[in-house]
């Protein structure tokens, strides 16, 4: 790992490499086909117990919430790094998904998911900004606040 990859610029951001989280049903953290890579969901879990949970803004402020966003895209990456052996393949972003766990009258979706967004644009620079969707959801697993998946381009 050189001093300014992606994988140190994630570990120096307070993300351990190692805290890789461990899926939660049936299905396969990422999926490459050609040269796209298939993120699964990530909820804001670390060192095995959720983070963040609850209904934005009633149960949980939008402060938190933006950092449980920025948890679950780091839990994206440790997911490809566990896969691919470092984040160096990784050419760019090309859609990051973010779900919010949100009360009924709760508009600013989008604001909360810029946590997971910083956090890969922090890690890739430019490259880690793509597409995006921010929805609001009536419910997420185990009670998560945020849940993000991405789609990723692998270096040829």
């Amino acid at each position: 790992m050189t001093r300014n990859s992606p994988d140190s610029r994630l570990s120096a951001l307070g993300y351990s490499l190692d805290d890789i989280p461990t899926p939660g049903a049936i299905y396969k953290p990422v999926t490459v086909t050609g040269r796209i890579m298939y993120v699964s969901g990530a909820v804001p879990m670390a060192t095995g117990r959720l983070r963040y949970a609850g209904k934005v803004p009633t149960d949980i402020s939008v402060e938190d919430a933006i950092q449980a966003a920025a948890l679950c895209a780091a839990n994206n990456l440790r997911m490809v790094r566990q896969d691919l052996g470092s984040l160096e393949h990784i050419s760019r972003v090309l859609r990051l998904t973010g779900y919010v766990n949100s009360a009924p009258t709760f508009t600013e979706a989008h604001l909360v998911i810029n946590g997971a967004s910083e956090l890969l644009r922090h890690v890739f620079g430019d490259a880690g900004i793509g597409a995006r969707s921010a929805v609001g959801m009536a419910q997420l697993p185990l009670g998560s606040t945020v849940e993000t998946e991405l789609i990723l381009e692998l270096k040829a």
